[in-house]
């Protein structure tokens, strides 16, 4: 891979589905199944973390060509692909042929797959079904980030559940 391609979810949610990883969609990404206005640039998921999910969740990397993302190497440093090596960090930032994708076992507020995955909403996306963190889940762990994008997004979703529920 020579340059950091653009995101495609398509491409992405797709190859994730033929591998039957089991993740939870989570992130701006997740937020936008749901209205959520702003744009992303990259896909981030909370996959489940038994043995057998990382070794399709790992097949899957390979397919998409994903490496570790760096700012000094965005067109990534090749690793291990596979599932011993996927299940020692909590969170890989990829760059695939696909765009950007974070894999984060544990967001912040959450205590991971089993957490999430109890609310996901089911969403059909490019004639795949997939689930993503309820907006208030997505909201939980933006707050508990505390990162400068995530205040912004958390005033948006709040007003987003605000008029949901009013």
């Amino acid at each position: 891979m020579s340059a950091i391609r653009p995101l495609d979810p398509e491409r992405m949610i797709t190859v994730l589905a033929d591998h039957h990883v089991c993740y939870v969609l989570i992130g701006a990404m997740g937020a936008r199944l749901h209205g959520f206005p702003r744009m992303t640039a990259d896909a981030d998921i909370t996959p489940a973390r038994d043995t057998e999910n990382l070794a399709r969740l790992a097949a899957a990397l390979r397919e998409l060509d994903a490496r570790v993302y760096t700012e000094a190497i965005p067109e990534g440093l090749a690793f291990d692909v596979s599932a011993r090596t996927l299940a020692r960090a909590d969170v890989w930032n990829l760059i695939t042929d696909s765009g950007r994708l974070g894999i984060v076992f544990t967001p912040a507020g959450t205590t991971g797959y089993d957490d999430l995955a109890s609310t996901a909403v089911r969403f059909r996306v490019f004639g795949v079904e997939l689930e993503a963190a309820r907006l208030e889940d997505i909201l939980r762990s933006k707050e508990a980030a505390d990162r400068p994008q995530d205040r912004q997004d958390a005033l948006v979703i709040r007003e987003m559940l605000r008029q949901r529920h009013p």
